[in-house]
C-alpha cells in the first residue's frame, strides 16, 4: 500500500528530512521562537503525506531492501563454500580478498573515488565468489575422479558389448543395449571430467591472474573510464567462470543419475 509503514519510515528516514527537522529545531530553541519548528512540522505532515506514496520513491525503497537481501545471500553462498575448502584453499581465497581490498582503497583515491569503489565492489565479490564456486567444483570432481574405477567401467563396457553382440534373445538385448548406451555416456563423461578439470585450472589461475593486474592498474590508474573498461572485463570473467560451474554441475548431477558402475561379475540376465 503506498501509506505502508515501511515507506513513510523510509521517507522519514532521508537524511535531508533530518538534517531539515533539526535545523528548524535548532533554530526555535537558539532564537526562542516556535515559527521554525512549527513551519517545519507543517512541511512535514505535507512530505510524509506526499513522498512515501510515489511510486519512484517506492521502487527505490524496494530495490535497497532487495540488495540488502541479495547481499546478505551472498554472504551466505560464500561461507558455506568456505566451510567446504581445505585450510589451504581457504588462505588462497583470504588472499585474494586482501587483494580486492587494496584495489578498493586505489580507486577511492580518484576523483569521485566513493562512488567509483561502491560500484566495482559487487563485481569483484562476484569475481571471488566465482572463484570460490569454481574451487568447490572442481573439488566435487577430484573426488568422483579419485573414487571412480576407470578401467573396471571400461572392462564392464567391452564385457557387455560382446554380450549384446551374441545375445539371441530379443527382449534381453534390448535391455542390455539400454545399460550399454549408459555405460558408453559414463565414459565418455569420464574424459569430459578430465578436460573440465584442466579448464578449471585455467580459469582459476585466470580470476588470480585477473585481480593481480587489476591491483596494479588501480596503482597508477588516473582515470575512471579505464576502471569502468577494467570492471567490465571482469564482469565478463564471471559470466565465462558461471557457465563452465553450471557445465561441471550438470556432470555430476548426470553421474548421480546413473550411479556408479555395477560391481565386477555383476550382470543383466
Amino acid at each position: 500500500m503506498a501509506d505502508s509503514p515501511s515507506f513513510i519510515k523510509a521517507a522519514f528516514m532521508l537524511p535531508a528530512n533530518l538534517v531539515g527537522l533539526l535545523t528548524a529545531g535548532a533554530s526555535s530553541v537558539l532564537t526562542g521562537e516556535p515559527l521554525p519548528a512549527l513551519v517545519a512540522l507543517g512541511v512535514e505532515g505535507l512530505y510524509l503525506g506526499i513522498v512515501p506514496s510515489l511510486k519512484r520513491f517506492q521502487r527505490a525503497v524496494r530495490a535497497k531492501g532487495g540488495g540488502e537481501e541479495s547481499a546478505e545471500a551472498g554472504r551466505k553462498q560464500v561461507d558455506s563454500l568456505l566451510v567446504e575448502l581445505a585450510p589451504s584453499q581457504r588462505e588462497h581465497y583470504q588472499a585474494l580478498v586482501g587483494l580486492k581490498e587494496k584495489i578498493l582503497e586505489n580507486y577511492r583515491r580518484l576523483p569521485g573515488g566513493k562512488v567509483l569503489a561502491a560500484d566495482s565492489e559487487p563485481r569483484l565479490d562476484a569475481l571471488l565468489t566465482s572463484f570460490l564456486r569454481l574451487v568447490s567444483a572442481l573439488n566435487h570432481h577430484r573426488t568422483y575422479l579419485n573414487s571412480a574405477d576407470r578401467e573396471q567401467l571400461e572392462r564392464d563396457l567391452r564385457e557387455l558389448e560382446a554380450e549384446v553382440e551374441q545375445e539371441a534373445n530379443p527382449r534381453l538385448k534390448d535391455v542390455k543395449a539400454k545399460r550399454l548406451e549408459i555405460l558408453r555416456k559414463r565414459v565418455g563423461r569420464f574424459e569430459q571430467a578430465g578436460d573440465s578439470r584442466e579448464v578449471v585450472s585455467h580459469q582459476l589461475a585466470g580470476i588470480e591472474d585477473l585481480l593481480r593486474l587489476t591491483h596494479e592498474q588501480s596503482i597508477t590508474i588516473r582515470d575512471p573510464e579505464t576502471v569502468n573498461r577494467q570492471l567490465d572485463v571482469v564482469s565478463a570473467e564471471v559470466q565465462a567462470t558461471d557457465e563452465t560451474v553450471r557445465e561441471m554441475e550438470r556432470f555430476l548431477e548426470f553421474q548421480e543419475e546413473v550411479g556408479k558402475p555395477l560391481p565386477h561379475g555383476t550382470r543383466v540376465r
